[in-house]
């Protein structure tokens, strides 16, 4: 039997591999950014939970589940060498079903983005767009740590919080909001960036040219914070700028807090980067939601 009729009776992969496959773990930072989206833009939860409910689902198991698999699929031959545990390499999601559920999950969550208007499926077509740019070839973001990182923040951060404030609105956000997003985007770039630390021999000896790779741990450590605490400290004096000294003074705390832990982080930071990316990015989460509720009085007061 050749290859492509191995594939043609590939077994339906159970419930329980397809949800490992989607990574549910992963979901919360875009959910977290589409919820702070939409409190940045005024929600009321008593009058607008239908369209926040089916934003969380667009955000989380719709979209992010989605780029788990587009990811997944691509990075097969890769994770069968590095990962062989994984749903597609250890047969559980056998044959072209990888595939298969990525294209469903694009087309499933582009009618959901649809159904929220037009907007929304602006920004969830951008978001996709990137997920398979970041994994497939001959694009592959993901094989540069600069462009990979960068399009990962922008779909988990700014666009999910821009897609939140979208659905609130029904238009395009304040730019007010639009700035805040594109700040936090930015710090997630090095968030991105911790989370390469983990498999910085495999990227080494599969080409993927990860920060940490391309300039050491130590050096991809002191960018990684960097690029998490400039943005944050932007979004600090321009909270000021606005009239909201208080909540700045919260993402100031926040961010000072962080400041510390980096300073840790840094003496040894190929061992403790798994020890921020679990403690100290909670701290910037925090700050996100200090600043949607910034931009909420903000933008009732104009």
């Amino acid at each position: 039997m050749d290859q492509s009729a191995t594939r043609a009776l590939a077994p339906l992969p159970s419930p329980a591999a397809v949800l490992e496959l989607a990574k549910p773990i992963t979901w919360f930072p875009p959910m977290w950014a589409f919820a702070c989206g939409a409190i940045s833009a005024g929600a009321a939860l008593e009058a607008d939970w239908p369209l926040i409910a089916l934003g969380v689902l667009l955000a989380g198991p719709l979209l992010c589940a989605t780029s788990q698999a587009i990811n997944d699929w691509f990075d097969r031959h890769v994770d069968a060498i590095n990962e062989p545990q994984r749903p597609i390499p250890s047969g559980r999601v056998a044959g072209r079903w990888g595939l298969y559920i990525a294209l469903a999950g694009s087309a499933a969550s582009l009618a959901a983005a649809a159904a929220l208007g037009p907007w929304v499926l602006l920004w969830a077509t951008i978001g996709l767009l990137l997920a398979w740019a970041y994994s497939a070839p001959p694009v592959r973001l993901k094989r540069n740590g600069w462009w990979g990182n960068a399009a990962v923040g922008l779909s988990y951060e700014g666009l999910a919080w821009i897609t939140g404030a979208s659905v609130i609105a029904a238009a395009l956000p304040d730019v007010r909001i639009l700035a805040v997003a594109l700040l936090y985007s930015a710090g997630a770039h090095g968030i991105m960036t911790l989370n390469d630390f983990k498999s910085i021999d495999g990227d080494r000896r599969m080409g993927v040219g990860s920060l940490p790779v391309r300039l050491g741990p130590e050096a991809a450590a002191r960018v990684a914070c960097l690029t998490m605490a400039a943005p944050q400290a932007a979004v600090v004096a321009l909270l000021a700028l606005w009239g909201a000294p208080w909540h700045a003074a919260v993402v100031m705390l926040l961010l000072a807090v962080q400041v510390a832990m980096m300073r840790h982080f840094l003496r040894r930071p190929r061992e403790r980067a798994l020890w921020y990316s679990a403690f100290g990015v909670n701290f910037f989460v925090l700050g996100m939601l200090a600043a949607a509720f910034a931009l909420r009085g903000v933008a009732g007061a104009a």
